[in-house]
């Protein structure tokens, strides 16, 4: 399990550089995102994985790996959407929002790594195809749970399920990596 530690390490270093870097060119602006706008835009790059796993040409050329920092990074800003709430305007320092980052993103390996212990890590055997379709139920779960207005009568919260959502990513990505 060593291995897995510092494989999702390398993972999330580099989705934190690019989440660092949109930060410095766009601020904070997506703190005015709801917890399902953003719950939609990975719904979106999820759905363009599938898009791609299915089909033979591509006409835009980026691959999967970009989507997946993208539900990583997109997951991680609705933790902190989650904790922090939504605003009207941008209020996080690059500083602030890096140090909500490596909280969540911490959070999310913590989970990863007592279920990884827990399940005997099954999800090397896993296709990053079946990742993508786990990653599709959490966001159809995530979306019914906000319809229900944040209401579940005996299931985990969103926060769970985007936390998964992190740690599937990560590892279609170490998949990816390997490959």
């Amino acid at each position: 399990m060593q291995d897995t530690s510092t494989q999702y390490d390398t993972v999330i270093t580099k989705c934190r550089d690019l989440f660092i870097k949109k930060m410095k060119d766009y601020g904070s602006a997506w703190r005015i995102l709801r917890l399902p706008s953003l719950t939609d835009q990975i719904f979106i790059k999820a759905q363009r994985i599938r898009s791609l796993q299915e089909q033979d040409v591509r006409k835009v050329d980026e691959g999967e790996i970009s989507e997946f920092i993208g539900i990583i990074n997109y997951s991680l800003m609705a933790l902190i959407q989650i904790e922090k709430g939504v605003v009207e305007q941008p209020d996080l320092s690059t500083d602030v929002a890096i140090t909500l980052y490596d909280k969540h993103s911490g959070i999310a390996k913590e989970l990863m790594m007592n279920k990884n212990h827990d399940y005997g890590e099954a999800w090397r055997d896993m296709r990053v195809s079946s990742l993508t379709d786990l990653i599709l139920q959490k966001l159809l779960r995530v979306k019914q749970i906000e319809d229900n207005k944040g209401k579940t009568l005996v299931s985990e919260g969103i926060d769970a399920n985007y936390q998964d959502m992190v740690n599937y990513a990560v590892f279609a990505m170490i998949h990816l990596g390997e490959s």
